[in-house]
């Protein structure tokens, strides 16, 4: 399909896009209905294709979703990228099994973290790797979309229904003494939003909830989280973007992911804020009422 992308459009995606990949209302969603909704029918078409420009450029609007998290968190990844460097540095004198005995008192409490990240990629990547563009092509229309995002709003609000039931049953964890198969489930909540409607950081904040986690910090966790996926994804399919499909869109792209990027930027900030003394409910309602309009429009 000829490549036909206006910097309006890219400034209006990547700006939806930062938004959305952390605000728990799905951007591969948004990027489905948005289109459809608005008539662009050069985006809205191209997207159920096997390859497409759009596809591509939404891979460099990824990156800069990316980029904007790791410039938020940089102080953290630093930390945690510190605490690598000292728990090599203490291989000679307590051996290899150091590395992966994460009850060891000793154990360096930014590794133990970064260690507990990389479990809890490991899931969504093997899985996105075989199935994400199978699914993309799949459900990348509008009707689709529309369903999963009213199911998103029904997981968002049965997981704060489910959390205020059990609270008095389940003890408060801190993301520090999480075990190693709670990251693993954390994780692997990922791979819902293969579907396009359905949340990353949504999915993922509902798992740390049942997990025991309070809101705080299951966001923080599912923002770190979401930083080596979305940019290992990014990155993996940079290919597209610099082949052929990439023609006539690249320029574009790049003023897209600036957009992503600083839209990225803000919403982390503010939804830190938020998840301080507020819930997902606000965006279950909405994930659940858009959703159910779009469905009545599209179908």
């Amino acid at each position: 399909m000829h490549a036909s992308l206006t910097y309006f459009q890219a400034i209006v995606m990547g700006l939806v896009q930062g938004a959305t990949e952390l605000f728990p209302i799905s951007s591969l969603g948004h990027s489905v209905l948005l289109p459809a909704l608005l008539g662009w029918h050069n985006l809205a078409n191209s997207q159920a294709s096997s390859e497409s420009f759009f596809l591509a450029f939404i891979v460099g609007l990824h990156v800069g979703t990316a980029i904007g998290l790791i410039l938020y968190y940089w102080r953290t990844w630093a930390a945690l990228f510190r605490g690598l460097w000292t728990q090599l540095t203490d291989v000679g004198t307590r051996g290899v099994s150091s590395l992966w005995h994460l009850t060891d008192p000793e154990m360096d409490a930014n590794y133990r973290l970064l260690f507990l990240l990389a479990i809890a990629t490991v899931p969504v990547g093997i899985v996105g790797v075989v199935l994400e563009h199978k699914l993309r092509v799949l459900f990348a229309k509008p009707l689709a979309a529309a369903v999963f995002l009213s199911i998103n709003g029904v997981i968002l609000l049965v997981g704060e229904r489910l959390r205020r039931s059990r609270g008095r049953h389940v003890a408060h964890k801190q993301i520090a003494s999480m075990t190693p198969s709670s990251a693993l489930a954390i994780g692997s909540s990922q791979i819902l939003a293969l579907f396009a409607g359905i949340s990353r950081s949504g999915s993922t904040m509902v798992a740390g909830l049942m997990s025991g986690l309070e809101h705080e910090e299951s966001a923080n966790f599912a923002f770190l989280l979401a930083t080596p996926v979305i940019l290992l994804a990014g990155l993996y399919k940079l290919p597209d973007l610099l082949g052929p499909l990439g023609d006539g869109v690249r320029m574009q792209t790049v003023v897209g992911a600036l957009c992503a990027m600083l839209t990225a930027l803000v919403s982390v900030k503010f939804l830190t804020r938020w998840f301080t003394t507020k819930t997902l409910i606000p965006f279950g309602i909405y994930s659940l009422v858009a959703g159910l309009l779009c469905v009545v429009r599209f179908a």
